[in-house]
């Protein structure tokens, strides 16, 4: 098979849709002209996993899927279709899990694990209280108070310990066995168990990590465990005696806790975690792990089946799951090409504003956020900026200053989210400052502030600074950015410490405990800016949501035609075969949803009466002054966006996104009086004919070119430099808001039936079909079609460049040519545009062309667009006789 991908479509793969129903459909996707399946993460995964992201054995296909047979069939049935495969990976975490093996051995031994090199554990961190220990901030509530309640427990299955909460599961170190088999041995005079206890007792300890002691303390404990499990299994009376411990032991909080104070790891309380934890999570996810992927053993026992299937012909696609999470993204990037060197490798990797992708790292692309967000802008009236920005601050209250509340929200991030790994930093700055003699005398908090002000003003998701010390100079001029950023934001610290602060960050000073703090800052500050920006900010700044979009800054409020095609000649200069996505499964709003906000930018003086109507109209469902005006506005665009959409979804979706935006409730503090208001608001509202009825009248003339916008965003995707990306469900028109309401099933059945419609339809009977999103479906099919029929058309050597536009509507087109034989033509501001392309005419290239939207033949010259547009919303025309 060709190695270069001409188009994918995006799975969820869940128990609900395995591999089996995904087997189903691709005969389906085959006609649509679909070359590559695009899969969720399929290796093994927690139980319960709707998403696949929480693996906990990389060597095994996940059971809930189908297991290794059904995907074996998935192959085969992709095989026969003569169909790439493309898998979503994970390295930078595992789940915490029981049915993680590794993570087990490690609670189980400590640093003395096989495996305590995987995990990213700091086996001495600054609580020295916890030095050797994995704190585990799992319980409920306050360990002591648990202990005392007989909510913690040491039980036994079979010959095989542990320690329970609820339904949380720990291993039990083996040398603390003594304190159970000791005594159990003297009631019952039993010999073997003395034996026993004596033989745990005397393995090395879990601190000794020298590999002597290792071998010896894994090999000996599994003959023990053997040995211990044949006894108790065979001898009715050292099983009772064993019991009979046990009782005490769990009826007593004295020993109990004794026992607990053994292992090698000391449960807590959750929200410890927010202060002190001793390992790296995956953003403030207590239950995900990270991995030291740098560490080659652990990158080759993470990818060994992944590297299996490439080199069986299975993969033929890899996309690379929040590599800013890793030590050294080029030094994963370059083991995984030698590894699969002819693979398509993608990274989810966030650019905001002028960044871009490092041109060393020996990949395709990104997954696309970049041509989302800029595309999208493509719609966006820039005329509409001041009078939805003066509104915003009217109606709500709230300032529409982006910047400051991108600060405050990272700051409140660092604080309540991710206070243990700034404290982590602050014990790395202050240690550094303390071996300085020109920096020993600050103090634990303006360390700690100086990291907090750096990070909160650091513009992009991090820096790329190398161990080996290799700093390139975009990476310097972000870091001093950000700190002289960071010295206007907090004037009253000292410049003198900022300045260490860069030197440090930039390699310049601090040694090798310098260059671990920088690593270690750019790990954590990919993780700040998601959840302070994407998680949080994203849902507290509502002056246009269509624009709060991963990858996205909702100040860049619109882009010109000119500034598109700038960027796509940059991709296929450096990136030909990056992906372009409209919508995925981490997307805020669907492609749809965003494609109908945009209008608003066109609009805003008619949108302010509508808001204020329906405000007054729905000023009696309020709770005092719950929901407030803020959140209101975030419902109703939400609501405009997605029309018509289920209450129950609805009510879902603002759960969701009240706790998000932390301003009243959040996950970690929910506060029912507010979400109850909310919920009551919203049923309120869908229970008001005159609310109803008023929000009805305004969305109806947004839905002819809400799709307009769509089809002309989904063509631009099919045509641009790189390889388009379809999200599973979207050839239809989709109206999805965030996860988990766009990972609803799709209905495969009635896409089968549209398409199977299409072979004999005409553009007219197409266009009959509008409600139902065959326009959609057709567009997606022609357009495949071409690039199955002449890939070369869109292919690294074919360049784009603009068209020339003339006339009154000029800027309501963007109009390119790819190589010399595709040519683009949409419409952009169609709220405005009317449909009224007065004398605008599109200069094409000499030569005959057939437009693959309506088989209509043209000569190359002066087009009117009137005419270009009449039988269907957007043009593609490809050269005949080529």
């Amino acid at each position: 098979m060709n190695r270069d991908p001409l188009s994918t479509y995006r799975i969820q793969l869940n128990s609900q849709f395995g591999f089996e129903d995904a087997a189903g459909i691709i005969p389906y996707l085959e006609e649509l002209g679909i070359d590559y399946l695009y899969c969720s993460p399929l290796l093994q995964a927690a139980p319960g996993s709707t998403h696949g992201y929480d693996v906990v054995d990389h060597s095994k296909v996940n059971r809930e899927l189908g297991g290794e047979r059904a995907y074996d069939r998935m192959c085969a049935a992709l095989e026969r279709a003569k169909m790439g495969q493309m898998l979503d990976i994970v390295p930078n975490h595992m789940a915490i899990h029981r049915e993680n093996p590794w993570w087990w051995d490690v609670l189980e031994n400590g640093p003395s694990s096989a495996y305590a090199e995987f995990f990213d554990v700091d086996w001495e961190p600054p609580e020295h209280r916890i030095h050797n220990t994995v704190l585990m901030p799992v319980l409920e509530d306050q360990y002591g108070i648990l202990l005392e309640a007989g909510k913690l427990k040491v039980v036994r299955e079979g010959g095989a310990f542990e320690v329970r909460n609820g339904d949380k599961v720990f291993p039990v170190a083996p040398r603390s066995l003594r304190q159970i088999l000791a005594p159990a041995a003297q009631n019952s005079g039993s010999d073997a168990l003395a034996f026993l206890a004596d033989g745990f007792d005397a393995l090395p300890s879990p601190a000794s990590t020298d590999l002597a002691s290792i071998t010896r303390r894994h090999r000996d404990k599994k003959l023990l465990a053997e040995m211990l499990a044949k006894l108790l299994n065979e001898d009715a009376s050292a099983a009772n005696a064993v019991d009979q411990v046990l009782e005490q032991l769990n009826s007593n909080p004295e020993l109990l806790h004794e026992f607990l104070e053994q292992q090698n790891y000391r449960v807590a309380y959750w929200r410890m975690a927010a202060r002190d934890l001793g390992y790296r999570r995956f953003f403030d996810i207590n239950s995900l792990v990270g991995l030291r992927i740098e560490n080659e053993r652990v990158f080759y026992a993470t990818h060994k089946l992944v590297m299996r299937w490439v080199a069986e012909g299975r993969l033929q696609g890899l996309r690379v799951d929040h590599p800013d999470g890793l030590r050294d993204p080029l030094e994963y990037f370059q083991r995984l090409r030698a590894a699969c060197p002819d693979t398509w490798i993608v990274a989810e990797k966030i650019l905001l504003g002028s960044e871009s992708l490092r041109q060393s790292w020996p990949i395709e692309g990104t997954t696309g956020y970049d041509f989302l967000n800029i595309t999208g802008r493509l719609f966006v009236d820039p005329a509409g900026a001041q009078p939805l920005t003066d509104f915003y601050r009217e109606f709500t209250g709230e300032s529409a200053d982006y910047a400051a509340l991108v600060r405050a929200r990272k700051q409140f991030a660092m604080r309540d989210t991710l206070g243990s790994e700034i404290n982590t930093l602050t014990a790395m700055m202050l240690d550094l400052c303390e071996a300085d003699r020109l920096h020993r005398d600050y103090t634990r908090h303006e360390a700690h502030e100086v990291i907090r002000a750096t990070m909160a003003c650091l513009p992009i998701y991090r820096t790329y600074v190398r161990e080996s010390g290799e700093v390139a100079p975009e990476d310097e001029c972000q870091i001093s950015s950000a700190v002289e950023a960071a010295k206007a934001y907090r004037p009253d610290l000292d410049a003198r410490l900022f300045d260490f602060m860069r030197d440090i960050l930039s390699l310049q000073t601090g040694g090798k405990m310098g260059a671990e703090l920088a690593l270690r800052f750019q790990q954590i500050s990919a993780a700040v800016m998601a959840k302070g920006v994407e998680d949080t900010a994203f849902y507290s700044f509502n002056r246009m949501l269509a624009l709060n979009e991963v990858g996205g800054d909702p100040d860049c409020f619109a882009v010109a035609p000119a500034e598109f095609i700038a960027w796509c000649r940059k991709m296929h200069r450096h990136w030909p075969r990056t992906m372009l996505a409209t919508s995925t499964h981490d997307t805020k709003r669907s492609e749809d949803v965003r494609a109908r906000l945009f209008l608003l930018s066109e609009e805003p003086q008619r949108w302010s009466r509508a808001v204020s109507q329906w405000a007054a109209i729905n000023e009696r469902h309020r709770v005092g002054e719950m929901p407030d005006r803020n959140f209101e506005y975030h419902l109703y665009q939400s609501m405009v966006g997605a029309w018509p959409i289920e209450k129950s979804r609805l009510i879902a979706y603002a759960e969701k996104a009240a706790r998000e935006a932390k301003v009243h409730t959040s996950w970690t503090d929910p506060a029912p009086a507010y979400e109850d208001a909310v919920r009551k608001f919203i049923e309120g509202i869908y229970d008001d004919p005159a609310f109803i009825e008023a929000l009805n009248e305004f969305v109806a003339s947004l839905i002819h070119p809400g799709r307009i916008n769509s089809l002309a965003q989904t063509l631009l995707k099919i045509t641009a430099p790189g390889v388009p990306d379809f999200y599973q469900g979207t050839e239809l028109w989709n109206l999805a808001l965030v996860d988990p309401d766009n990972r609803r099933p799709q209905d495969f059945d009635l896409r089968r039936r549209m398409l199977a419609d299409l072979r004999s339809a005409t553009p007219e009977q197409v266009m009959k079909r509008f409600d139902e999103g065959m326009p959609k479906l057709w567009l997606i099919r022609q357009g495949l079609a071409l690039r199955k029929q002449h890939p070369e058309w869109f292919g690294a050597k074919a360049g784009i460049e603009p068209l020339e536009v003339r006339g009154d509507r000029r800027d309501h087109v963007v109009a390119f040519i790819r190589g010399e034989s595709v040519v683009t033509i949409v419409p952009r501001l169609v709220a405005k545009l009317g449909g009224d392309w007065r004398d605008t005419e599109v200069e094409l290239p000499r030569g005959e062309w057939i437009n693959h939207m309506t088989d209509a033949r043209l000569r190359g010259g002066r087009i009117k667009l009137a005419e270009l547009m009449r039988r269907f919303p957007v043009a593609l025309l490809a050269r005949e006789g080529t």
